[in-house]
């Protein structure tokens, strides 16, 4: 099971936000390189990056300030990059893929705009990942704001014929709460969706990234921690050890 240390940047920044509220936002670095590259040194080989500016439609300096340190990030040797947040667009997956970026994740242009999603999809192959985040069962949209009006399980079945096979599906009522996972419904959307799922939301502890790689295969392909590592609840070389059982 792969173990994705994240990295929230908002204007260059690290930061991590509960239930994704902008307005409870903490920065724990201004350097997004220095803090991928202690994660490198503890054996990871993925970082999920999420560009919450472009996802919450900030301004043309926090957006060319995240510009930049996603470039950065994805020039790190040794380093496979996950990036998303408000890629709605061919050009922008095009800008990504070529600072390097090795998944690019679509998330509100999977439910706004499915001819487009379908046909990146198409286009992209496996560079392109869904990304799904749902309160009690409902898909929400634009950095979480908004919703759908379409359910997760709805969403999530038609990933497959969209061309989808990977799939990031956020709890948001747990993300950056530290309340522990649920993962039996990680189990239900990995058999709606038909492939597995990178779990993200909630993790505490080693036992939920145990719990997680207890699954068994084709169930959970990884999963995303952010704020346990920050808050020091275990380390990263801890989560890697975790997640291999």
């Amino acid at each position: 099971m792969i173990v994705f240390p994240a990295i929230d940047l908002i204007a260059g920044k690290v930061v991590r936000l509960e239930k994704g509220d902008r307005k409870h936002a903490k920065v724990y670095s201004e350097d997004p390189v220095a803090v991928a590259c202690s994660f490198l040194d503890q054996g990871a080989r993925w970082v999920h990056v999420v560009d919450l500016s472009a996802a919450f439609e900030e301004g043309a300096d926090e957006l060319e300030a995240n510009r930049k340190a996603v470039e950065k990030l994805c020039s790190i040797e040794g380093l496979s990059i996950d990036v998303g947040g408000g890629v709605r667009s061919l050009d922008r997956i095009d800008e990504l893929a070529e600072a390097g970026a090795s998944r690019i994740a679509l998330g509100t242009a999977v439910v706004r705009d499915p001819s487009f999603a379908e046909a990146a999809a198409v286009r992209y192959g496996e560079l392109l990942v869904a990304d799904v985040a749902a309160r009690d069962g409902m898909v929400k949209v634009n950095g979480w704001r908004e919703g759908a009006g379409v359910s997760a399980d709805d969403l999530v079945a038609r990933l497959a014929d969209f061309g989808f096979r990977h799939l990031v599906f956020t709890d948001i009522a747990r993300d950056g709460m530290q309340t522990g996972i649920d993962d039996q419904a990680y189990r239900h959307i990995a058999n709606v969706a038909g492939f597995p799922v990178v779990a993200s939301g909630g993790i505490a502890s080693l036992r939920d990234i145990e719990k997680l790689a207890r699954l068994e295969d084709g169930v959970v392909e990884g999963c995303i921690t952010g704020r346990a590592l920050y808050e020091g609840s275990f380390t990263l070389s801890q989560a890697l050890a975790a997640a291999r059982g």
